[in-house]
């Protein structure tokens, strides 16, 4: 496509894949929504033999029909399950809640063979199909009619919204049941199957032959034989000759006998099993293989019985192991009947037994060449794992051998248990884009697999907010050194724990990067280290894109054409080979860091430069715009036992960054094929990478075809894992460490029911959505375009029983503002004006602008084409709008009920519903409550309810008939925090952490509600009860009601709880801790200000602005600078210092949009002032314990963002006095009980109050480790009224001061994922992590903190550009660096004054700046950052620099170019104080330097 070079770079993205799918998709186009069809469709009744009766919607023929009710629990092959013979009786219930997504494909095509390509037969054989969710709209490129249009074609009935998870437990906990599916004035009675020979229903008549002149030839016996079955043999040469099941073939000649699989109660076909016998009696018997129902009939002519099995077996997960070798295997199964093996002849043996509930899967006779299979090899639907024994059954006809011998048990390399003492834990450090708190999980996972086994272990993170850098519990390492985590330090620590195993996997792109720099070095090595789990020449191998390309291109896999090369003309040189348009990707690098699609060589020369900034090689590759992106989540064990977690489908197409875009749990838009296709490919992969462990392998798949290609495997635990870890219940850290100890897959035990094993695939009742948070808003020059390299900050997590009801919840979890899928912006911004654009460039507002599409009466088809988002998917966003729609054409007096019910289980919250009809959230929270709709409670098990869950992980759901369990716990609940966004992160998971472990260290019951799959409070093992949920008044008091809660503790997970506190009292809910009329008067800033005026407690000059106008005239009074301050927001969000009325007019627009109800309050800024920072717990009015922190950066910085210092370093005692009389003062007047946290301005001995948080803080882990006091801990025992001994605290009058160390707590900043963000600090929070060191002093203690947070120390050149104010107090700085050897490069002026007092600089040209004759010699900084000649830029701009892009351009380049850069006088005062004290840096951390005390509390008495 020639003219895409000249269209803008963010339109042409989605044109290319625009002419991709244009006209691809043959599956429905039109955009009816599913509403109507609803509406219109017949009723009628599942009557199960005990009585129950369950109502649901027809969608199938409209017959009435009887037979034995049977689940099968598979994610995907409705079409094979329904052609099965082995149904033939059965009514069906599918467990996966949403069918019919991918229609149906043409079941009467035949292959070469003769046989069904798409069915397994030539017709449906159930009596009937029951479902939760039908997909009246399908999409796929393969099909060519609906399910319910097939169904009415074969005669055969199907209903759907029934509660199948009910069902299928029902005939868990009582057995398989009699059903019929009746149908108004069409009375039927109860038919029982298994009393009728089925085989002869379903059996063939008449002999047929498959593969006519093949070398060898097969009797096949018809009793219900799949087409698959039929395909698989002739494909490997045999000659088939199908008979009827009561064919005598006993005196025909044939070089091998199959026994089919079929239907029902083995020991009716006694013909069958006569002749089988004659076969295998003989004394050289040709080779005899039997699957399912011929494994029955075979041991039957053996000698064996048959039972009936209590629920039966049916579904694609079902584990089992090899007896001769231990091997595992996961197969596709469906029988009601099993033989008992323990009376078997001698002669035979079990070859497979299920690892779950032990039954038979399959027999061998020890002398002759018959085995057998109760499980189905040819895998349609399911997995392709046992497909080899095909290939056995043949080679035994081949060889001619008597004997199994090998064949069907290949030699398995038995390892042995990984003996280590002593484990070195690599954390991944702070928090930042694309390396998150989900290591936080899985670190403490890992540890808790490690202690499971009685490993010591030593962890090495200096995340000081996270709860895996704990002290104490299950989940604690035995050491925590808060050091960075590089190879030096690594170094270090090895030398002094002498540990004699490294684990790298859970510790994201740090730990690995390191790993292998440490293998490298030969480090590992020297030290007789191991590295458990993946080989480090296997992660090498997954990291450096050409290895992984030439690993990949020897199993001949899939791969996108691409070039590993290390230089911009080498890059050039492959684009122009392969092609425009490109996809970059860097090596060893997370979320996509240094990626994205380039369309010319412009832009390729400017994303590869980037790159190079930060790792040595870069991939250039053929870019695959437009295709699906799938992942799956992978796990190993060193025997080679491997199964597939988790498969996740990306809403958006192939071009967004999978943490960027919207995911889906199961994918769903495949076909059996295409997942299999996909899983047997990750399977051989992983295998031939050699990982142990857990991986996540990625695909772009062909939207219009089965063409894909592998994107890359992550050889270690990811983003993507913790995600699939919440959403399967399968703990894949955990597993994944016991694994790396040489522990086995099937040893292992399924954490959810503790009954089965951990070597299976989760089967999935219910749909997860994954959405991200983004906080561009918050960085000035950053667009809210996404593409390849991530920029999301969190995520959220919803479940669901249908799609529309899970991505409606994770639309409200994202943000409060908003209200689900609707066509408004968070937080009340403008729509875009250009749908077209907004659509079609990829964007972190692309969702509503699709919202508003549809709204507007855009088409699935329009929107699909401008999109490539799968139909399937835009089906049901327009389902969800038609719905909104009609809602709105009734009052709460006229509404259907049933429309009610169906916007709910479409995923309406009460807010959308009473706005749909003009009434308030409350009464239509009480309109649905009068018309009996409720939520239920479901749990999650990890098994779609086949067999019982020991755990209580939860989610609530309007698509169910009935709870789960029973309420009897009447526990206290937690709120978490919600999704991490800047200004709220792991700190705040913490704080829930450990007030959910000191209230079960109390006894007390626990309930937890929160829906962020990174954190460790949403580990089902934390608390008795976690609601996966959201954080929302409708659903808290759901919760509340439902559970008959005691309590809820709202105050340690930040903003997002704690803006609940009114709506929560006004409804009457208990709210422990301070009251949420004084957490109101706290929050509301006039308020607060006011309450201070009253008590005389001094703060900056304020006034509550009602106008701009008042604004005007407060500034002219006080004089600029100006804050203005929003009130109920977090981190700073809309606050800004205006310096003059510009400034003033644009803030005060932004802050009164974030706090609408609220008037905005406008307070003099205060110049050059310190801001000191109190942390404390109070008890009625009385604190109880706290901590002083200063920050080093002046006011002005967001305390987020700023380093902090314990203990202070230049406040004065007398200061430090009045900060604690205004923090009694406040303390009583607030009437606190519970956690709260101040903010004071300090200058010349005065002090001014800030703010006051009457909540946990993010510095609150930080306090509480440095002093070793868990102020949470506290916090809880007070918000419950339990005892605790004051005199062992921190209280005011007993201060916890640090004796011979200090703490420094440093932010983490993403700037380099955040493209043309200005990397300066302002008031609005811009860090999305922290960490934090410990030193003898303050200098050791802030060169570790700055090194952890990446910061690489300067060895020649520093390039300083400061303006004219800081010029005199900068001097001794500037004389320091020169004193220590650095060359100082300066822009002009600065230069100049540095010169004039003797200090050498190198004078350098502004990038901008227009140059006289003599000063074009200059080279520009900009020039010398990019060619590296810099290794630290300082740039201190001031408001009135008129080089205020030349700045901007400078700090922007020194981001992209990997410099480092100091932007705060301050830091860099500091910093240069730091190098020149010329202290050793060393891994010492806090447990050297605390002392320990019988109170186990830091020993002081010293007051502060």
């Amino acid at each position: 496509m020639p003219f895409l070079s000249s269209l803008p770079a963010l339109c042409r993205q989605q044109l290319l894949a625009r002419s991709l799918v244009a006209n691809s998709h043959r599956g429905l186009s039109t955009s009816a929504s599913r509403h109507s069809e609803r509406r219109k469709a017949t009723k009628a009744n599942l009557v199960l033999e005990d009585g129950s009766t369950f109502q649901g919607f027809s969608f199938g023929h409209q017959t009435s029909a009887a037979g034995e009710l049977v689940f099968n629990t598979g994610l995907v092959g409705y079409p094979e399950a329904l052609t099965d013979p082995s149904y033939k009786g059965q009514i069906l219930t599918l467990t996966y809640p949403t069918i019919g997504n991918y229609g149906v494909p043409d079941t009467k095509q035949l292959d070469e063979y003769g046989l069904r390509t798409f069915a397994e037969s030539a017709k449906i054989h159930v009596e009937g199909l029951i479902v939760q969710d039908y997909s009246q709209r399908h999409s796929h490129w393969n099909s060519v009619k609906s399910l319910s249009e097939w169904l009415n074609e074969e005669g055969v009935p199907a209903l759907y919204g029934i509660d199948t998870r009910l069902l299928t437990k029902k005939i868990r906990d009582e057995g398989t049941i009699l059903g019929k599916i009746e149908f108004s004035e069409q009375p039927i009675d109860f038919d029982d199957p298994n009393i009728r020979n089925l085989i002869a229903e379903v059996s063939t008549t008449e002999v047929q032959v498959f593969g006519k002149g093949n070398p060898h030839r097969v009797i096949a016996v018809d009793c219900g034989i799949k087409h698959h079955i039929i395909r698989s043999l002739v494909q490997r040469g045999a000659e088939v000759k199908l008979v009827p099941w009561n064919y005598d073939y006993t005196n025909d000649e044939f070089d091998g006998l199959f026994i089919s699989n079929g239907p029902g109660d083995p020991t009716l076909a006694e013909t069958t099993i006569a002749n089988v016998k004659k076969i295998i009696d003989q004394p050289s018997p040709p080779p005899v293989f039997g699957i399912c129902m011929g494994n029955q009939l075979t041991a039957l002519a053996a000698g064996a019985t048959a039972y009936k099995l209590p629920l039966g077996n049916r579904g694609h997960n079902q584990p089992v192991l090899n007896t001769l070798t231990g091997q595992a295997f996961i197969t596709s199964q469906n029988h009601g009947f099993a033989i008992r093996d323990d009376i078997l002849p001698p002669e035979w043996k079990p070859l497979f037994v299920n690892a779950n509930d032990q039954t038979n899967e399959g027999i061998m006779h020890k002398t002759k060449p018959i085995f057998t299979a109760q499980f189905h090899p040819e895998h349609r639907g399911g997995p392709t794992d046992t497909e080899f024994l095909f290939d056995t059954f043949i080679d035994l006809m081949k060889s001619g051998a008597q004997t199994l011998g090998s064949a069907v048990s290949p030699i398995v390399r038995k390892v042995e248990r990984v003996h280590v003492e002593k484990v070195l834990v690599l954390g991944s450090g702070g928090l930042s884009i694309g390396q998150a708190g989900e290591f936080d999980y899985s670190g403490s996972q890992a540890i808790k697999a490690l202690k499971e086994e009685n490993v010591k272990t030593v962890l090495m993170n200096p995340n000081i907010a996270s709860v895996q850098t704990n002290e104490f519990g299950r989940k604690q390492a035995d050491k925590v050194y808060f050091v960075p985590v590089t190879p030096e330090f690594v170094t270090d620590v090895i030398e002094r724990e002498r540990p004699d195993g490294i684990l790298l996997s859970m510790g994201g792109q740090t730990a690995l990067n390191c790993g292998v720099e440490l293998y490298k070095q030969g480090i590992l090595q020297k030290h007789n280290v191991k590295v458990l789990g993946t080989p480090i020449e296997s992660i090498m191998a997954t990291e450096d894109r050409q290895t992984f390309s030439d690993k990949l291109n020897e199993i001949n896999e899939k791969i996108a054409p691409s070039v590993a090369v290390h230089s911009v003309p080498d890059a050039e040189e492959a684009a122009s080979e392969i092609g425009y348009p490109v996809m970059v990707r860097a090596a060893y690098a997370l979320g996509g860091l240094g990626s994205g699609v380039a369309y010319n060589k412009q832009e390729l020369t400017t994303i590869v430069t980037q790159a190079l900034a930060l790792t040595n090689q870069v991939l250039i590759e053929k870019s695959l715009l437009g295709w699906k992106e799938l992942e799956y989540e992978v796990v190993r064990d060193a025997n080679d036992n491997c199964v597939t977690v988790c498969n996740m489908e990306n809403f958006d197409p192939l071009g967004v960054h999978t943490g960027d875009s919207i995911v889906v749990a199961p994918s769903q838009t495949l076909s059996n094929e295409e997942y299999h296709m996909l899983r047997e490919t990750a399977i051989r992969c992983v295998r031939h990478l050699g990982i142990v462990g857990e991986c996540n392998i990625q695909y772009a798949l062909h939207p219009t075809s089965l063409d894909y290609c592998i994107i890359e495997v992550n050889a270690r635990l990811s983003r993507s894992s913790a995600l699939a870890s919440k959403a399967t219940g399968y703990p894949l850290a955990f597993i994944a460490a016991k694994l790396a100890l040489g522990i086995t897959l099937p040893e292992i035990r399924n954490a959810t029911t503790l009954s089965t094993t951990a070597c299976f695939e989760p089967s999935l009742d219910y749909v997860v959505t994954k959405i991200p948070r983004w906080d561009l808003d918050r960085f000035h020059g950053t667009s809210q375009v996404i593409g390849s390299a991530m920029k999301s900050v969190g995520e959220v997590m919803a479940i669901g029983r249908s799609f529309e009801e899970s991505l409606q919840k994770a639309l409200r979890m994202i943000h409060p503002s908003i209200k689900g899928f609707v066509p408004e912006m968070p937080v009340g911004k403008e729509l875009p004006k250009d749908l077209d654009s907004a659509m079609s460039v990829p964007s972190s507002n692309r969702i509503y602008a699709i919202a508003k599409a549809l709204h507007d009466g855009y088409s699935v088809d329009e929107i699909h084409r401008l999109t490539a988002i799968d139909k399937w998917f835009l089906h049901k966003l327009d389902y969800i709008v038609g719905l909104a729609k009609d809602l709105g054409d009734f009052t709460s007096d006229s509404i259907d009920p049933e429309l009610l019910r169906e916007a709910k289980e479409a995923g309406f919250s009460d807010l959308q519903v009473g706005e749909s009809l003009k009434i308030p959230e409350d009464s239509a929270r009480k309109l649905r409550r009068k018309h009996g709709i409720y939520p239920s409670v479901k749990q999650i098990d990890t098994m779609a309810a086949e067999y019982p869950a020991k755990t209580n992980y939860l989610y609530c759901t309007y698509n169910g008939m009935e709870h789960d369990l029973t309420f009897d716990d009447h526990g206290i609940m937690v709120l978490g925090c919600g999704p991490y966004h800047i200004g709220s992160s792991v700190e705040f998971d913490w704080c829930a952490v450990s007030c959910i472990r000191s209230l079960r260290d109390m006894g007390r019951k626990t309930i937890v509600v929160n829906h962020n799959p990174e954190t460790v409070s949403t580990d089902f093992d934390e608390c008795d009860r976690l609601y996966f949920e959201e954080l929302s008044k409708e659903r808290i008091l759901d919760i509340y009601h439902q559970e008959g809660c005691k309590g809820t503790i709202i105050s340690v997970g930040g903003q997002i709880p704690n803006n609940l506190a009114m709506p929560l009292y006004d409804a009457k809910v208990n709210i422990l801790g301070t009251s949420p009329l004084q957490i109101h008067n706290a929050e509301e800033r006039s308020i607060f200000s006011a309450i201070l005026d009253d008590m005389k407690v001094p703060q900056a000059p304020w006034r509550a602005l009602h106008s701009l106008d008042e604004a005007l005239e407060f500034a002219a009074t006080v004089g600029y600078p100006c804050l203005l301050r929003p009130s109920f927001v977090l981190s700073g969000s809309a606050m800004n210092v205006c310096y003059g009325p510009e400034e003033l007019k644009k803030f005060l627009d932004a802050a009164t949009r974030v706090s609408e109800e609220h008037p905005v309050v406008i307070t003099k800024f205060v110049e050059d002032s310190r801001e000191v920072e109190m942390d404390a717990v109070a008890s009625n009015g009385k604190v109880v314990c706290h901590a002083i922190t200063e920050h080093v950066e002046n006011a002005g910085v967001h305390s987020g963002d700023a380093t902090l210092i314990l203990p202070t370093q230049t406040i004065s005692q007398e200061s430090i006095d009045k900060i604690k009389y205004a923090t009694k003062k406040i303390a009583e007047r607030f009437e606190i009980s519970g956690p709260f946290n101040m903010q004071f301005l300090a200058k010349d001995n005065d002090v001014m109050v800030i703010e006051c948080n009457l909540r946990a803080s993010r510095s609150f882990p930080f306090v509480s480790k440095t002093i070793n006091c868990d102020m949470i801990s506290i916090a809880t025992k007070v918000m419950v009224g339990e005892h605790f001994d004051q005199s062992v605290l921190p209280t005011l009058d007993n201060s916890f001061i640090p004796e011979g160390y200090v703490g420094i707590k440093a932010p983490m900043f993403s700037w380099p994922r955040l493209r043309d963000a200005d990397p300066l600090l302002r008031c609005e929070m811009a860090s999305t992590g922290e960490v934090a060191c410990f030193g003898p002093n303050v200098h050791t203690a802030f060169l570790k903190a700055l090194m952890s947070t990446g910061f690489k120390l300067p060895k020649k050149n520093i390039l300083i550009g400061i303006q004219r104010n800081f010029q005199p107090i900068f001097l001794p700085t500037a004389l320091k660096f020169h004193r220590m050897g650095y060359q100082l490069f300066a822009t002009e002026k600065t230069s100049k004054y540095l010169q004039d007092h003797n200090i050498p600089a190198q004078t350098v040209a502004w990038p901008l700046a227009q140059m006289e004759d003599d000063e074009k010699e200059y080279p520009t900084a900009t020039r010398l950052i990019q060619e590296r000649d810099i290794d630290l830029v300082i740039n201190l701009p001031n408001h009135n620099t008129k080089f205020v892009k030349d700045n901007y351009l400078i700090r922007r380049l020194s981001i992209d170019s990997g410099v480092p850069l100091l932007t705060n006088f301050q830091v860099v005062k500091l910093f240069a104080e730091a190098l020149d004290e010329g202290t050793k840096v060393d891994a010492s951390t806090l447990f050297h330097f605390m002392k320990p005390s019988k109170n186990n509390n830091n020993n002081s008495s010293k007051e502060q």
